[in-house]
Parts: C-alpha cells; sequence; structure tokens
C-alpha cells in the first residue's frame, strides 16, 4: 500500500511537471501526450495490477512484471535513442556557430 501512494505521488509530480513543461511551450503537443500517457498508464498499473498479467497473457507473456520489464528497457532504449539525435544535432549546430564565428572574426 505504501508503495501505490508513493508511485502515485511520484506520477502526479512528474505529471504536473509536464503540464507546466507543455504550458511554457518546452514541450510538444505529441511529446505532452506520450508523457501524459506513460505517467496516468503508470498510475493504473499501480492501482490495478491485475491489468498487466492480463496484457502479459495476451502477448504471449507469463507473468505480468516480465511485460512492465520488457517495455521499460524498450522504452528506454527508445529515449535514449531520441536524447542521442538531439545531441548529435545540437552539435552540429554548434559546429555551424563556431565556424561562421571564426569566419566574421577573420575577416
Amino acid at each position: 500500500m505504501l508503495l501505490q501512494v508513493i508511485v502515485i505521488i511520484f506520477a502526479l509530480f512528474a505529471l504536473s511537471r509536464a503540464v507546466l513543461r507543455f504550458k511554457d511551450k518546452r514541450l510538444s503537443i505529441g511529446e505532452m501526450i506520450f508523457w501524459g500517457l506513460l505517467w496516468i498508464g503508470a498510475m493504473v498499473v499501480v492501482l490495478v495490477p491485475q491489468i498487466t498479467v492480463f496484457i502479459a497473457k495476451e502477448v504471449g507473456t507469463t507473468r505480468g512484471a516480465d511485460l512492465v520489464v520488457y517495455l521499460s528497457i524498450i522504452l528506454i532504449f527508445y529515449l535514449m535513442f531520441k536524447l542521442y539525435v538531439r545531441i548529435d544535432s545540437l552539435r552540429s549546430d554548434i559546429t555551424t556557430v563556431v565556424r561562421e564565428m571564426a569566419l566574421r572574426k577573420k575577416k
């Protein structure tokens, strides 16, 4: 019971942060939907853990906990890929800016 309360409080906090970032226009509507569904899904799974067992059996996994672990790993790899792409884009932008500044300074 205590773990459920802690997870719900954390999920509500994280959801509120996502809403604030969306209002500040730092999150797009797609990102807001993604994070909203993720945190609402976490709350549903904590409140009704039998859902994971039902879904696990439907997709061919024996236990609900295994399903949660598999999906978590997939999500982590997806987010790591997004971070990699964003960092690579920033690196490219920084290189462009530094080149332009160097050429201006040379003139």
